[in-house]
């Protein structure tokens, strides 16, 4: 996500458009007046300072770059961990999120206009004449219609607009004569017969040779899309007619804007997160402002700036509207149901939200834009990095961080609007931690687990694209700039698009197509430039006192949950009642819950059970609070099953010239030293004789007071750690012998012991699977001599033995492909089609083939077969008790497989009926409740 440069406290007046000349100045007025302030006792950083953390920012940037020119071009993008381009096809499939790969050199792409702000003119030119040369589009290869059109098409447009710039300027791309513009119109035409659908909104995929729902093409059979999917190519589609005068491309990408519009709910003006592309049916009807609507919002908002159209900007203003009444809840942003906007549809939050403060930078509205961006703030204080989600008590929900860029945007914008250096510091925290914990020797790598310090071989274009742009900017003062950045307004990819382009080639009627809005409140447009006084009050100590309540929200134990003001209050009546909070043994408890509609059944076995029946609740308010103390008791239950499993462990590579770069996750062992409890274990490896360690070993002299390497199969893990222990090794690491298992396709697992007393294994013993044992491998035939620690996660690089490494090591073939293990074997076919996360429409973490049926574990929530089938008017959960509040910042989320033996049979029960089917019953429950309440009236 990326917010307009063109004056980052830009708010316009409703529904008049002044004449561009204007804007450029009011938005001139706004940045002076914010930036002229800071808080008293927070001293401005030094120019020197501040230059010097800019070009710290270039050298991550070349560093970056550099290894992804040497190792990966012209693939799409760099693996960096083993140092080599990540090419469609030729890697294991990681789902959705390679749907951005088309074989078009994605990361050179996206990349163009940022060599430009870095001030890289030289290396810009080359670029172009590189992709100008090598770059196909015309590959036979299915791609997101979404990717490609914010990452490729913005990119070659992106390009475009600084290479004439430069070549206005008379020194560089002299001989530039459109070329990326042509590039560009021939991908839009090939992305054109996605729209080919009754409602205008286009198909997800197309096949960039065949098109769609040919034979070849492999694609247009699907019949849902995001609404970010459909609702984020206003602006390229746009840019590029006005570029071109081919008008078609702006028409197409206003056609599904205004669909998505007509289909808003039309009582709460929220969207749905999924939508029918043929119907236009919600098929997810929970609302946000993260993953899958997120840049919807934005380019509503950004279309009225670059095109000048009023009726976009009272589009997005009645969506903000309703995100302050609903989902806004500061300093947290919730997802909520379009038909039921005052009930919460999840208890946590995605990273893809970081971009909202900025874009309330944008809007004008700074107080909740600080509070929420503080909140995030404290979350990556406690990680190194913000985790794909988050709990509403802060704790780790999905725990990878793919390096994602919308936090550092967000404190761009922030320290545009408020001039405060505290957003300096933050920034220069983003960069200590990416080159602390991110960056490895070809690059910088994801990470697999935010908890342990783990990475995964991967590097996305959006890091080149977003990430050092606005890190760069941060810093950076105009004149280190060789162009005047408040011209352009960014797109979601950052992306820079020049601000004329509003008054060229305006052949789309500029009619105001916006109707049926809903009263709103005038106070929400106050938030408007040049009303200075109301952004920036005179108290140079404002931003600060914003965030002072918020500084240590995240580190609070056990926080109760958030509660509305709305329920708190309603009628002078007592907030409702919490999951957390609930006893069974409370009378008062027991009388809410009947009023909730929610019946308590003690088991025999001892355990609560819980069952909703909607329709007998007190009204229709009361059974929205008992679908949300169930679903919450439904959260709550499944925490404490989780709690129960062992975290991943760290395998970290510390000698030369890995120094501890290098972390690959360990399955843990239920069994032997338990490294959370114990110090970590360090020490040199040897490979075992006979390498299965089934038997006495051999070379009991080459393993003494090492870490043994052992072959998983023909014997019990228990059996492998005793006798590497009884020939004095000090830890053991059994490696896969399936060749091939990666922790991209499988879940995390734990070994097991073999049924017997265990007591007897001292020792520490981790797994990991052949892909990752290969890297260690590997290492060892290169360098002979490796080191490695064992630990509960991964600890920070020795700077002295760092030091000691050569210059050239970056270029030394480092084999370290540590794509972390957090699973399991991969055999599981279902496991195999698994969709890792886009970047743009989060997924969670890998899940097994199934869950422990509720017999299995006391806590479990269920619900019961004869319950479902018994009245499809009613709903019955049933929810098992137990358990207190624990902190599980440092437990792992992922679901985990337990194995006894080198090839077991697992036995999985039925999964549980997902929450979402749970939540669809119950609204339904809820709307037919409402009708029996208005037929009684």
């Amino acid at each position: 996500m990326s917010e307009a440069g063109g004056g980052p406290g830009w708010g316009f007046p409703v529904p008049q458009r002044a004449p561009w000349s204007l804007v450029a100045a009011t938005a001139a007025l706004c940045l002076v007046s914010a930036t002229s302030v800071w808080p008293a006792g927070a001293a401005p950083m030094s120019r020197e300072e501040r230059q010097k953390l800019g070009n710290q920012v270039l050298e991550m940037f070349d560093h970056a770059y550099g290894n992804y020119m040497e190792h990966a071009y012209p693939a799409d993008e760099l693996m960096p961990l083993t140092c080599r381009g990540r090419v469609r096809g030729q890697e294991p499939s990681r789902g959705d999120v390679d749907d951005a790969l088309g074989k078009f050199s994605l990361t050179l792409i996206d990349s163009l206009d940022t060599l430009v702000v870095l001030n890289k003119t030289k290396e810009f030119e080359d670029a172009v004449r590189k992709v100008l040369r090598d770059v196909n589009l015309d590959n036979d290869v299915v791609v997101s219609v979404f990717e490609t059109n914010i990452r490729v098409l913005g990119g070659l447009l992106g390009g475009h607009s600084l290479a004439i710039m430069l070549k206005e300027k008379g020194e560089y791309m002299q001989w530039y004569n459109d070329e990326l513009l042509q590039m560009a119109k021939q991908l839009g035409y090939k992305l054109l017969p996605a729209f080919n659908t009754t409602s205008g909104l286009p198909y997800p995929r197309i096949n960039l040779k065949f098109g769609i729902r040919k034979p070849e093409a492999r694609t247009g059979t699907e019949t849902d899309t995001c609404t970010a999917c459909a609702g984020t190519l206003i602006l390229e589609f746009a840019a590029l007619s006005r570029f071109t005068g081919a008008t078609i491309f702006e028409e197409y990408a206003r056609k599904a804007l205004d669909f998505l519009w007509e289909k808003r709910q039309r009582s709460s003006n929220l969207v749905g997160v999924t939508i029918n592309i043929h119907t236009g049916d919600w098929v997810r009807k929970d609302s946000g402002v993260g993953a899958g609507i997120d840049s919807y919002y934005e380019y509503l908002l950004k279309a009225y700036v670059l095109l000048g159209d009023d009726s976009f900007l009272e589009r997005f203003n009645t969506h903000y509207d309703a995100i302050m009444r609903y989902i806004s809840q500061p300093p947290l942003l919730l997802d909520v149901h379009i038909h039921k906007p005052m009930l919460n549809a999840r208890t946590w939050m995605d990273a893809l939200l970081a971009f909202f403060p900025g874009l309330q930078v944008l809007k004008g509205d700074i107080r909740p834009a600080i509070e929420t961006h503080e909140m995030l703030y404290q979350v990556i204080k406690k990680h190194n990095f913000l985790p794909e989600a988050f709990t509403i008590d802060f704790r780790v929900h999905w725990a990878q961080h793919p390096l994602r860029p919308e936090f550092a945007e967000s404190t761009y914008f922030l320290y545009k609007a408020t001039g405060d250096p505290y957003y300096l510091e933050v920034g220069k925290t983003l960069i200590e931690n990416l080159n602390k914990y991110a960056r490895v020797p070809c690059g910088f790598a994801a990470m697999k687990d935010v908890r342990t310090g783990s990475h995964e071989d991967r590097m996305d274009s959006f890091f080149l694209a977003e990430m050092f742009k606005y890190l760069y900017l941060l810093f950076a003062d105009k004149e280190d700039i060789i162009f005047d950045i408040e011209d352009y307004i960014f797109t979601t990819e950052a992306h820079l698009l020049p601000l004329w382009l509003s008054t060229t080639n305006q052949s789309i009627p500029k009619k105001n197509t916006t109707s049926e809005y809903t009263e709103l409140d005038d106070s929400n447009f106050d938030w408007t430039c040049p009303n200075t006084q109301i952004l920036f009050p005179n108290d140079p100590l404002y931003a600060q006192s914003i965030r002072e309540p918020l500084k240590n929200v995240v580190d609070k134990s056990c926080p109760r949950g958030i509660i509305r003001v709305e329920e708190s209050f309603r009628s002078g009546a007592k907030p409702p009642l919490r999951a957390r909070d609930f006893m069974a043994t409370n009378p008062e408890h027991l009388e809410i819950l009947k009023k909730m509609g929610v019946s308590l059944i003690h088991l025999k076995d001892g355990r609560v059970q819980l069952v909703q029946h909607a329709i007998q609740a007190a009204s229709s308010i009361d059974a929205e609070d008992g679908l949300r103390f169930m679903q919450e008791m439904i959260e709550l239950s499944s925490q404490q099953q989780k709690e129960q499993q062992l975290p991943p462990r760290a395998v970290q590579i510390v000698s030369h010239p890995f120094f501890g770069r290098v972390v690959l996750t360990a399955g843990p062992a239920q069994f032997g030293l338990d490294l959370s409890k114990h110090k970590e274990t360090r020490g040199f490896v040897a490979s075992s004789k006979p390498y299965n360690g089934c038997s006495e070993l051999t070379n009991p002299e080459a393993v003494m007071g090492k870490i043994a390497l052992i072959q998983r199969g023909q014997c019990m893990f228990a059996e492998k750690a005793r006798n590497i222990q009884n020939a004095g090794a000090i830890g053991g690491i059994v490696i896969d012998d399936n060749e091939g298992s990666s922790s991209d396709t499988a879940p995390l697992f734990q070994m097991a012991g073999d049924g017997k007393d265990t007591d007897d294994i001292k020792i520490p013993m981790l797994f990991l699977f052949s892909k990752e044992g290969s890297i260690i491998l590997d290492a060892i035939r290169e360098y002979e001599d490796v080191e490695v620690l064992l630990s509960d996660k991964a600890k920070d690089r020795d700077p002295e033995m760092e030091s000691e490494e050569q210059p050239s090591s970056e270029n030394d073939p480092p084999n370290q492909s540590a794509e972390q293990i957090i699973t399991s074997s991969s055999q599981d076919p279902d496991l195999a089609e698994q969709a890792a996360p886009e970047e743009r429409a989060l997924s969670p973490p890998p899940e097994p083939a199934g869950a422990p049926s509720p017999a299995e574990m006391d806590n479990a929530a269920n619900i019961s077969p004869s319950e479902q089938n018994s009245d499809p008017t009613e709903n019955h959960e049933s929810t098992s008790l137990g358990g207190e509040c624990t902190d599980l910042d440092d437990q792992p989320q992922e679901p985990s497989e337990t194995e006894e033996d080198s090839n077991p049979n697992v036995s999985w029960g039925q999964k549980a009926q997902p929450i979402d089917s749970i939540l669809a019953d119950w609204n339904e429950d809820i709307e037919a409740f409402e009708m029996m309440e208005k037929d009684e009236l």
